[in-house]
């Protein structure tokens, strides 16, 4: 039955912690912003697609941000209950800590299943969606920006250069030189122009006032062109823009990515993988059968044959010379097939090894990052009673340094295995198998009402071993004496 106590915790726990997530995913996502800002300065891209990008951006960054806002918030929540002396109260009332802890530890229990749905079946989702729009955007041209005295080069084809803007439509001393298959590239020069973009965004038009047109026309392979030179009062010049515009891919073209795939999808993958690698024993034994073929009729005399007789003679030597070219250069041959066929299974081999690894730390992710959401809440609720601290001050301090802890043993688990170093299982599951004996100490330690962040006692306790170097030097001194 929900009582009141269960209640004040749950209303003291809601406000930090959804002020803590937002916040957290919001400096999560301008530092994914500030690494991609090269890809995105210069192309034009509207507001639409950004906002697309970044809510596919959010999605993907949940599971690093709701582990980072429970631990912060469950920090506050206690620290704030500690300075207030109301964990003081609820103590002395005869409650313990870990049925104050309750509401919480099932709140938390039910946050890990949801972020286990959320990275099941929202992420593979969000990974596809903003991989695709990513690239297209990496993929886009620069948007149109012409500059004074600079040969504007994007627009495929063409090469435009201006002496002076007067606006932003209205330019002066225009040149425009068009690559063509032919001799000599068509030019076009004008003493003004007016330069305007149609309302689709996909042509760009030059309205050209006194200027000349030069162009070659003639075969390649010839000296008998034609050069002509055009005079105009006025020329107009559509020039097409469609290469400029971004280019929406189709999201099948990373679906079958390990980021893009669910548990039960990857399972499959696995499943599939470590199959085929259980093949390759008898595919090589195949590869190599028609260069090993002697094996099949070794006879009783193959076991005399030594590498070196006793007068001196090696194998070779027992070769007749007419034969002995023939016989080495099948040997080199043989030699070098048998080394070709083996690297190129090598390489198929250590591929499929590479992505059944990648597989599997996807696979594994999934569950660590919920369960994470549990473990950090098992060390913020009871460092939180320890420190007695509420604000966004000391919880702030304790809970970068906890999650940069299992942010870089998340990581470095992940490299491990990546690079073949450890299993997936140990290395994906490192920082949790050394964060919840931190948090099961911890909670120990808040249960007993543990010193462990209090000033006072490590002074005591520093000043007692200060009087028993004392009292020794003192005792040393006396016997010397």
């Amino acid at each position: 039955m929900i009582k009141k106590l269960d209640i004040l915790i749950v209303r003291a726990f809601i406000g930090p912690f959804i002020a803590t997530f937002f916040i957290t995913l919001f400096v999560l996502i301008l530092q994914f912003f500030w690494l991609w800002i090269d890809d995105f300065v210069g192309k034009g891209v509207d507001g639409p697609i950004f906002l697309r990008l970044i809510v596919y951006l959010s999605a993907t960054l949940v599971p690093l941000a709701l582990p980072l806002a429970i631990l912060l918030s469950s920090i506050m929540t206690f620290g704030n209950l500690g300075e207030t002396f109301e964990l003081v109260a609820i103590k002395s009332a005869g409650i313990g800590l870990l049925r104050f802890m309750r509401p919480l530890l099932i709140i938390s229990l039910l946050l890990s299943g949801l972020a286990f749905l959320f990275n099941n079946n929202v992420i593979p989702v969000a990974n596809l969606k903003m991989r695709s729009l990513h690239t297209d955007i990496v993929n886009k041209k620069p948007a149109f920006d012409l500059k004074e005295g600079v040969f504007y080069t994007t627009i495929p084809g063409y090469a435009i250069k201006v002496g002076e803007k007067k606006n932003d439509s209205t330019l002066i001393n225009v040149i425009i030189y068009e690559t063509s298959p032919h001799l000599q590239d068509n030019i076009i020069v004008a003493d003004r122009g007016i330069m305007q973009v149609s309302a689709d965004q996909r042509f760009l038009v030059f309205t050209l006032k006194d200027g000349w047109r030069y162009e070659e026309r003639g075969q390649r392979s010839s000296n008998n062109t034609d050069f002509i030179r055009l005079g105009f009062k006025e020329y107009k010049k559509v020039l097409d823009l469609s290469s400029l515009q971004l280019n929406i891919t189709s999201d099948t073209l990373y679906k079958d990515r390990y980021e893009m795939l669910s548990v039960r999808q990857l399972g499959k993958g696995i499943d599939s993988l470590e199959k085929r690698n259980a093949n390759f024993r008898i595919r090589v034994q195949s590869d190599l059968e028609p260069f090993i073929s002697f094996n099949k009729v070794i006879d009783s005399g193959w076991v005399k044959v030594k590498p070196q007789k006793a007068d001196g003679k090696t194998v070779l030597d027992m070769i007749p010379d007419t034969a002995r070219k023939r016989v080495l250069e099948q040997s080199i041959s043989y030699a070098s097939s048998i080394k070709n066929s083996l690297q190129i299974t090598a390489m198929e081999y250590n591929s499929q090894r590479e992505q059944m690894r990648m597989q599997l730390i996807e696979w594994h992710n999934k569950f660590t990052m919920a369960l994470a959401v549990f473990v950090l809440f098992l060390i913020g609720a009871p460092l939180g009673s320890i420190v007695r601290k509420g604000g966004i001050g000391t919880p702030v301090v304790f809970a970068v340094v906890f999650f940069v802890i299992f942010f870089l043993l998340n990581n470095f688990g992940k490299k491990f295995v990546k690079e073949d170093l450890v299993q997936p299982v140990s290395g994906m599951w490192m920082a949790t198998f050394i964060l919840l004996p931190i948090g099961v100490f911890l909670t120990y330690k808040a249960m007993h009402d543990s010193q462990l962040m209090n000033k006072e006692f490590y002074f005591r306790f520093f000043r007692k071993i200060k009087n028993l170097f004392v009292q020794r030097i003192k005792s040393k001194q006396e016997e010397l004496t």
